[in-house]
């Protein structure tokens, strides 16, 4: 019950951090794809490599988490499961914040082409 309302109340705090951005700004896209999925973010603002990693530091946090509980016992592994969360959702506000500022910095745009239903972005240097 308690970690429902958490993320709950997680969730209504970042659709109120979309909603705040302005409209001309298109940079919170891959910050919340980077909150989503770790690394998508990075890879939208054409930074693979680095999106690779975040990716990867997530997959990681996942399975130590999941091999370091499967010694301990019952008690504990709910403890460790709340810590091993809130972890987990500290590299994801990490990862997405990264992705914003990059996509701030670089001047992140995002649309459809006339010409092709495919979907495209662009980045300003």
């Amino acid at each position: 019950m308690k970690r429902s309302v958490v993320v709950l109340v997680v969730m209504g705090l970042l659709v109120g951090c979309v909603f705040a951005v302005s409209a001309q700004d298109e940079a919170w896209i891959p910050g919340l794809a980077s909150f989503l999925i770790p690394g998508l973010g990075q890879v939208l603002n054409d930074e693979v490599s680095k999106g690779i990693v975040h990716f990867l530091v997530m997959v990681g946090i996942d399975a130590g988490a999941r091999f370091l509980a499967y010694g301990l016992p019952s008690y504990l592994r709910l403890y460790m499961g709340y810590g091993i969360w809130a972890f987990s959702l500290g590299w994801r506000a990490y990862s997405g914040l990264d992705a914003y500022n990059v996509a701030k910095d670089t001047g992140f745009t995002l649309g459809w082409r006339r010409d092709k239903l495919t979907l495209s972005y662009g980045l300003a240097f």
